[in-house]
């Protein structure tokens, strides 16, 4: 027996990995998070059609009272007379303390050619910064004397035979008045708005609890039930957005209805199994303390240690089988080239022992086929677990090939999986049952040796718990067209650099 030397497998590279955050989860209430995110948003838009009702307001005041500052402009220019070849004016009294009344302050007027040598009035009240246009009246906001004050001013031609010459009429008051009526307008729409918040967040509230109440009767449901019932939930009974988290919860019942009747099974099976061996042990125990010749004495140690041989490892495949099932593994990126290296390595005693002769095949990956960095192909798994796999799979090849035959573990690439494959020159499995290939206890009909039928059984389950899955084949067809040995590959998810290995967990 020769042992082939392993395939070049370029493994010079090192990776880190950088941890991720720890991510928290806080335990919140929809109604609460609801009101939380709604109030704030009304608040905003009560508070902007505040400020466009202030300025809504500001503009209708302006618009009333600049009316009546025109008109009492007017009526002033009505009693303007230029007829001695001066400047007269007679004022309207009665008019101007109605207009004080109106703007519930003082007012102002003031008469005055546009030249300033002739002025009647309040001295001093400003004039627009713009030059005033014939026959258009102008009104701004200014301050006189320290006081706020809204000023209207008008001009028109002083002599119609002379263009050069303008009259100018201004006529102000306080702006308490239209102050007082702007902010009565936004003290009524700031007390509208707030009661229309309250009705909506009060109407909101009530809205969501209603809602919320399938749920309600849900937990109560789920709280009321048998610690052992784990039939599916109704999601006919909670509304349609809860509906996929009820379908979820139904899904996860399922999985732990499977987990539960797996190990009840594993029980079952794992008793049946075991019962025989300690039996067989018990009796051999019994038969060499019987036994008086040496020689006889001598066969039975070597059978009993041959038969605890043969319990240890089938309890040991039991346990690796439970632990393939149910353990919580954290993930991290692997070189499957480097696993496979090691496993062949750690077979090679093996392979001598029974005469096979073993090789690895390596792809040779370039980086541009490569998912990840490197040339290396690189899945998420657990090292342990596939370790036992591989191990699993290259001792029921090198156990059942006949001396002299072949083993070869291959490492290939296809697509967006990697290949893990054991081909053998053994008897192989029949067609017609291969499909059960994996499952628990199963083993060839066409098999004569002692063994428990647990090897491929842990393989497909570690396959399944990595994403991926098990494929058992025929290794060769001959010349005349019969099957030869056995090809069992593992068929893993390539690993993406984007994925964050941390927040993945096996199972």
């Amino acid at each position: 027996m020769t042992a082939s030397a392993p395939g070049a497998g370029r493994f010079g590279r090192t990776r880190s990995w950088l941890p991720s955050l720890p991510v928290r989860w806080h335990r919140f209430s929809v109604r609460r998070t609801l009101l939380t995110l709604v109030l704030p948003v009304m608040l905003a838009a009560v508070g902007v059609e505040l400020a466009l009702t202030w300025s809504t307001a500001l503009q209708a005041a302006n618009s009333a009272y600049d009316r009546s500052l025109l008109g009492a402009i007017k009526a002033i220019d009505s009693n303007v007379s230029t007829e001695t070849g001066g400047l007269s004016v007679e004022m309207p009294y009665r008019l101007l303390e109605f207009f004080e009344l109106t703007a519930s302050g003082q007012v102002y007027f003031r008469v005055s050619t546009e030249d300033g040598l002739v002025e009647i009035g309040n001295a001093g009240l400003p004039l627009p910064a713009q030059p005033l246009k014939t026959g258009v009246p102008r009104f701004i906001d200014a301050e006189y004397f320290g006081a706020p004050v809204r000023v209207g001013a008008w001009a028109r031609e002083l002599d119609p035979e002379r263009s050069d010459r303008r009259l100018i009429i201004q006529v102000a008051e306080s702006t308490n008045s239209r102050n007082a009526f702007s902010r009565a307008l936004l003290i009524q729409a700031m007390w509208r708005d707030l009661l229309t918040v309250s009705i909506v967040a009060g109407t909101l509230a009530l809205v969501i609890g209603w809602a919320l109440r399938p749920l309600d009767r849900l937990r109560r449901e789920v709280e009321a039930r048998a610690d052992d019932d784990l039939s599916p939930v109704d999601e006919t009974q909670v509304p349609a957005d809860a509906a996929p988290l009820v379908r979820a919860i139904n899904h996860h019942l399922a999985r732990q209805r499977e987990l539960i009747d797996g190990r009840r099974r594993f029980v079952d099976d794992a008793s049946h199994q075991l019962r025989t061996p300690l039996a067989t042990l018990a009796t051999m125990v019994g038969y060499a303390r019987r036994e008086r010749d040496p020689g006889r004495l001598a066969e039975a140690l070597e059978a009993l240690k041959s038969q605890i041989d043969d319990t240890v490892r089938r309890t040991n495949q039991m346990l690796a089988l439970a632990r393939a099932d149910t353990a919580q593994v954290a993930m991290a990126p692997l070189a499957l080239d480097r696993l496979a290296d090691r496993c062949a390595r750690e077979s090679w005693p093996l392979a001598r022992e029974h005469g096979v002769d073993l090789g690895l095949e390596l792809a040779d990956a370039t980086a541009d086929e490569a998912p990840s960095s490197g040339g290396d192909i690189v899945v998420l798994g657990h090292e342990e677990q596939l370790r036992e796999a591989l191990l699993n799979l290259l001792h029921n090849a090198l156990r059942y090939t006949p001396r002299g035959g072949q083993v070869t573990l291959q490492v290939r690439r296809d697509g967006r999986d990697a290949l893990i494959r054991v081909v053998d020159d053994g008897p192989g499995i029949p067609a017609d049952q291969r499909a059960r290939a994996g499952e628990r206890f199963f083993r060839g009909s066409n098999v004569d040796l002692p063994g428990s039928g647990l090897g491929l059984a842990i393989v497909r389950s570690i396959a399944r718990r990595h994403l991926g899955d098990m494929e058992v084949a025929a290794a060769r067809i001959d010349p005349n067209g019969l099957e030869r040995g056995t090809a069992v590959t593992l068929r893993l998810p390539l690993y993406v650099a984007t994925e964050n290995p941390s927040t993945l967990k096996a199972g």
